[in-house]
């Protein structure tokens, strides 16, 4: 996907495309007219006086002061370099880009009253790849992270441009920019709204989806290579129970599995496995369920406006709003489930690594080390994984449950909807950490069964495109490059493109 077009609504998948993968962005005539229609409306009321909150008054707390005509330039100006503070590390390049498209999004609905001018200069940041320089902690919902994009945009604070952090004006003018002078109502507009939560929680919601699928897929080749038993995954057990996601998932089990010579052998071995082997489709299914109505609620909120004031009428009657929408409730909560989620895939993955390595639970050798004692095998790596569930259960704990109040009571309930987003982001790569680790095992534990059983069809696609890349351990190497391969491989889609291409698109 080379070029989105704003206008029309688009998908996570578009919103993707340009936040990671450096999708072109163009606008549509549908976007520009509807843009420029609401800049006439909010220029009649400034010409007016009349009070529009943040345009001819003050923010917050300050609503009641009013803001000459002449000095509403510098009003704006002095909003972005007052919000600019948020602190600690930067963004990654695909989270700030996220935010701007989001910017983009909702300023585009055409009801904020900005000059399309502004709007091109964001667009130009996002096709020239111009990334500014933003610290990503200290928000309660919306405000500071944009506030430091809205700065470079002025010429202040620093950017990432072809690979150099420059002085805000030196990266403009390697893109043939000059510093821009905000109009009223643009700097508060910039910076207003649920958009750097969005943008953080399109990209969270998108990472665990296909997370939530590699799970499917990890947990297959642990089911298969622990000898499981495919008859709780059957039919006759899920239709008693059916819950649409819990049944996608046995399928999806059943068809990377189908053909296992493995799982034939062991069909009478014994009569029940330990819950984490069984209860795959129960709670995968349930994680999926969260996800899927996160996928919902974001879908909508990229596609929505979430400014205060809004505009509407005509130059004639004007129509002035001040409301709540910049509120981040809808994806606060929806993160702060997803984190839950994430959080019960991952304590089951680390229970399915676990049993790999325990001889008594496997049958094979201790830490599936050939020599056990001189070699450690994959004892430790099980410790990363108990390390970073760890961290999981910590951030799975609910943001949005918190709430301090701001502007002197203005703003006296907060949503805490960016800390939410933004740590749903971080357990979605720590979940791809945890899965890369039970997929490791389960490649190594393949030494330790008969090659003339045949694999699964979807098991046996993943091993022989791991077989191109990690070693069979005989005996202790360095661990940790393969285990950053395998969270890319996973992060990247590639290990969920390789099954779907040898079973058909998984449920």
């Amino acid at each position: 996907m080379n070029q989105v077009v704003l206008g029309k609504d688009i998908s996570i998948e578009e919103f993707i495309a340009v936040a990671r993968f450096g999708a072109r962005v163009e606008f549509s005539e549908e976007y520009k007219e509807r843009v420029r229609q609401s800049r006439k409306i909010i220029e009649v009321c400034v010409e007016k006086e009349k009070p529009v909150y943040g345009t001819t008054t003050g923010f917050g707390a300050l609503v009641t002061k009013f803001i000459s005509r002449k000095q509403a330039e510098l009003l704006q100006k002095n909003i972005i370099l007052t919000h600019a503070v948020s602190v600690g590390e930067p963004m990654k390049e695909e989270e700030v880009r996220a935010v701007m498209l989001m910017v983009l999004q909702s300023l585009g609905k055409g009801v904020s009253g900005v000059r399309l001018e502004l709007l091109e200069c964001y667009r130009q940041f996002l096709n020239q790849n111009l990334i500014p320089y933003v610290p990503r902690e200290g928000s309660v919902g919306y405000l500071c992270a944009e506030g430091h994009i809205a700065a470079v945009l002025l010429g202040e604070g620093k950017a990432w441009c072809e690979g150099e952090l420059l002085d805000a004006k030196e990266a403009l003018k390697k893109i043939g920019m000059e510093p821009f002078t905000l109009s009223y109502k643009e700097g508060l507009a910039l910076i207003n709204g649920t958009t750097s939560a969005t943008a953080l929680a399109a990209l969270a919601v998108y990472n665990l989806s296909r997370a939530a699928r590699a799970a499917d897929i990890a947990a297959a080749l642990s089911l298969e290579g622990l000898r499981g038993l495919l008859r709780a995954y059957d039919s006759h057990v899920t239709r008693c129970r059916p819950q649409k996601e819990l049944i996608e998932t046995a399928e999806n089990q059943m068809r990377i599995l189908e053909g296992s010579q493995i799982l034939k052998e062991a069909e009478n071995s014994h009569i029940q496995d330990a819950l984490s082997l069984r209860c795959v489709p129960q709670l995968h299914g349930a994680a999926k369920r969260i996800l899927k109505d996160a996928w919902e609620v974001v879908s909508c909120e990229i596609n929505s406006c979430g400014d205060n004031p809004v505009v509407y009428g005509t130059e004639e009657e004007p129509d002035i709003y001040s409301n709540g929408n910049p509120d981040a409730s809808y994806v606060g909560m929806e993160m702060d489930a997803a984190c839950i989620a994430a959080v019960n895939l991952g304590k089951m993955s680390e229970r399915r690594n676990a049993r790999f390595l325990d001889e008594n639970l496997s049958g094979f050798p201790w830490f599936l080390a050939k020599e056990s004692g001189l070699n450690s095998g994959l004892m430790i790596p099980q410790y990363a994984q108990a390390g970073i569930l760890n961290d999981m259960k910590i951030l799975a704990h609910p943001a949005t449950a918190d709430s301090v109040s701001t502007s002197a009571g203005q703003e006296d309930y907060v949503s805490m909807g960016y800390n939410a987003c933004k740590k749903a982001v971080e357990i979605s790569e720590k979940l791809e950490y945890i899965l890369a680790v039970e997929v490791f095992s389960a490649y190594q534990a393949q030494q330790f069964i008969p090659a003339e059983l045949e694999r699964g069809k979807g098991s046996k696609a993943v091993y022989e495109e791991l077989k191109k890349t990690i070693p069979v351990m005989e005996k202790d190497f360095y661990l940790y490059p393969h285990i950053e391969w395998l969270k890319k491989w996973i992060h990247e889609g590639n290990m969920l493109e390789i099954v779907e291409k040898a079973i058909g698109t998984l449920a």
